[in-house]
């Protein structure tokens, strides 16, 4: 089932109802110009790594580069990888206070940033559960560059799956308790050829 359209909207929240949790999507939080510039500064002056995790005592390389950039002493974890924060940057909290003005309650300590050099690139099924987010934690995703499909499905209930295009400029917000009850994924497309990258803003409500 596609949640969204791809015509043109005003600048307001669709908002999708879903057991367990709730979605929150702008088309077009930012312009097209808007999009190309944040993605082309982003792409040249964030410090992108390629982590590696260990499955099955063996290490692979992650299917994506990634950064991690919030407030001193918000570190994160999860598949393993442990991230120590870099310190904002300009274009970075741009972004983060633009969020931040749809969600007032909200100050978002951490950013984790991906980049999707191509369709190869991808994201296994996952929720943003870990517990440095405590209880029904906020995550607002932008995404830049190249449209990628965004799967989300129920962990107990197959029926509820659904799908969707993220395309570039836009924003997503998951709230709620999403995160205890639902999965969500970036699928690899084989006939994508160009880049995307995606930025997750997060609250820490626990420093390790």
């Amino acid at each position: 089932m596609d949640l969204f359209t791809p015509e043109e909207q005003e600048k307001a929240f669709e908002v999708i109802s879903l057991s367990d949790g709730e979605i929150l999507f702008m088309r077009n939080f930012f312009t097209p110009t808007e999009a190309k510039l944040y993605f082309d500064l982003l792409q040249n002056n964030i410090d992108w790594k390629q982590e590696e995790v260990k499955f099955y005592g063996k290490t692979y390389p992650v299917p994506r580069k990634t950064a991690w950039y919030g407030y001193e002493g918000f570190n994160y974890s999860y598949s393993g990888i442990t991230c120590f924060p870099e310190i904002w940057t300009k274009e970075l909290l741009e972004i983060k206070n633009a969020i931040e003005q749809f969600i007032p309650t909200e100050d978002f300590t951490s950013v984790l940033l991906n980049l999707y050099n191509n369709g190869n690139d991808k994201m296994g099924w996952h929720a943003d559960d870990e517990k440095e987010l405590g209880t029904n934690p906020i995550i607002a995703s932008v995404s830049l560059g190249e449209t990628r499909r965004f799967d989300i499905k129920h962990k107990h209930n197959k029926d509820l799956q659904f799908k969707f295009e993220l395309t570039s400029g836009s924003l997503l917000i998951m709230r709620g308790a999403l995160q205890h009850h639902w999965v969500h994924q970036i699928p690899a497309q084989k006939k994508v050829k160009n880049p995307r990258i995606n930025l997750t803003f997060r609250t820490i409500k626990k420093s390790l």
